[in-house]
């Protein structure tokens, strides 16, 4: 039986693994296809504190070595059920396997809702971005496209428009849906213009890279192509916690309703990382939230 059994192998779940093992617990850490998460999606971290540059793959590399170093065992499953037997927990996996601990660590991470566009999963980090803190720094200067006209489509529109040439916003409804500040911070901006009621229908390539998207209305079927460098989509993030709401509370958009504590309704089970209801989803609080969590469950075992 395992001390804590950490679900998803990005960098909550590994620093969760980290802190378990320089504790003095046995850590397990259970993932479904790779080590690392969203953040191996960006070619260049910029952000992260004592790092100048780094890609997002160095970054889980790195990580995974330091656990395995410490003692951490891994599997490459995907878990499917958590069961919670008071003194203990079983995490079931789709591939059959039952893996007991007196913790566990859901930190299942979110994916980013895709446009479903031909090409769109190649270009990922080369010309499609999910994050203008994390690399709107590279388009400086250049023209991009936003994806969305939600409050996080405007307010990735607002940072890119501190450092890009032109930002165009593109929506599907008939008007933008965020807030009404960040609308009029936007009106200010000279630099910044929406086409609403707008379908992405194609990604414009060429040598490899992103050159613009086709776009139609879906009034009149008007069709024209928006010249860019870049594309940032901001569609919503999708949870993936739904197997586990007996253990968790899920607030209305399906995240872990849990606080900076990470703790849930279940004594034992604790969760970190973008999964969680949080404001801010960087780097930076993932890694946070693993620490949290990881100390959390060995003060609980420690008092058992």
């Amino acid at each position: 039986m395992y001390d804590i059994i950490i679900v998803g192998g990005g960098p909550a779940g590994m620093t969760a693994a980290l802190y378990a093992l320089r504790n003095g617990k046995s850590a397990l850490v259970v993932e479904r296809t790779g080590f690392g998460g969203q953040i191996t999606h960006s070619p260049k971290v910029e952000n992260y504190p004592g790092t100048k540059q780094m890609s997002g793959n160095e970054f889980a590399d790195k990580m995974l070595d330091q656990i395995l170093a410490q003692g951490a065992e891994i599997e490459l499953e995907n878990v499917v059920a958590v069961e919670d037997l008071g003194d203990h927990k079983v995490v079931r996996t789709e591939e059959g396997s039952a893996f007991e601990g007196k913790t566990v660590v859901l930190a299942t991470g979110v994916k980013h809702r895709m446009l479903g566009l031909e090409g769109e999963q190649e270009l990922v980090g080369e010309g499609i971005s999910f994050c203008a803190v994390c690399e709107g720094d590279f388009y400086s200067g250049q023209r991009v496209c936003v994806a969305g006209g939600g409050n996080s489509a405007l307010q990735e529109a607002l940072l890119l428009s501190e450092k890009c040439s032109e930002v165009v916003i593109l929506q599907d409804l008939p008007a933008l849906t965020g807030e009404k500040k960040l609308q009029e911070a936007l009106a200010k901006r000279d630099n910044v213009r929406a086409i609403c009621d707008t379908k992405i229908d194609a990604l414009v390539t060429g040598d490899g890279a992103l050159k613009g998207v086709a776009i139609s209305s879906r009034t009149t079927g008007e069709t024209q192509t928006v010249t860019c460098d870049g594309l940032f989509v901001a569609i919503g993030l999708i949870p993936e916690n739904g197997p586990f709401e007996a253990l968790a509370v899920l607030n209305n958009w399906g995240y872990f309703d849990s606080g900076e504590d990470c703790r849930t309704k279940t004594p034992g089970v604790f969760v970190a990382g973008d999964c969680r209801s949080k404001g801010v989803r960087q780097l930076t609080t993932a890694v946070a939230d693993g620490a949290t969590a990881a100390l959390a469950a060995c003060r609980y075992i420690d008092q058992q």
